[in-house]
């Protein structure tokens, strides 16, 4: 199970404007943000079973890392899981509103399986992003 996920990004202001809008409405805000040698920034969504009531799980960093690689994390497929179609829904729009470009708009995807409601959007970093509802509604 994983607990949380860190990506490096070019512009940490961009991907805290770009995430703060499209993670909004499924719960997530920003829960940290700080220097330690450099920028860091985290989302969290309410979680009455961890100590201070929300769970700190996707972290972003500004630039390269000092063991080398490329400036950014980029190419991969990230989901958030939703608890409503609706939230995905605004979800969509929120990130292409944000600037993201559209990879997939809301629907069933019965290819997965037959409640896989799912909503794609390419994040500024070239990261496909998405949410998804496995429930009928």
């Amino acid at each position: 199970m994983l607990d949380h996920m860190t990506f490096r990004v070019t512009d940490i202001q961009r991907a805290k404007a770009f995430y703060g809008a499209a993670l909004a409405p499924l719960g997530y805000s920003v829960s940290f943000e700080g220097n330690y040698g450099m920028n860091i920034l985290g989302f969290a969504y309410p979680d009455p079973a961890e100590p201070d009531g929300k769970k700190a799980d996707v972290w972003f960093i500004d630039g390269p890392s000092p063991y080398g690689g490329p400036p950014a994390t980029t190419g991969c497929h990230l989901a958030w899981k939703a608890q409503t179609r609706a939230q995905v829904d605004a979800f969509y729009a929120a990130a292409i509103a944000a600037g993201g470009k559209d990879n997939g708009a809301p629907g069933l995807r019965p290819d997965y399986h037959p409640h896989y409601y799912g909503a794609f959007v390419i994040d500024p970093e070239g990261n496909n992003i998405e949410a998804v509802c496995h429930l009928a509604e």
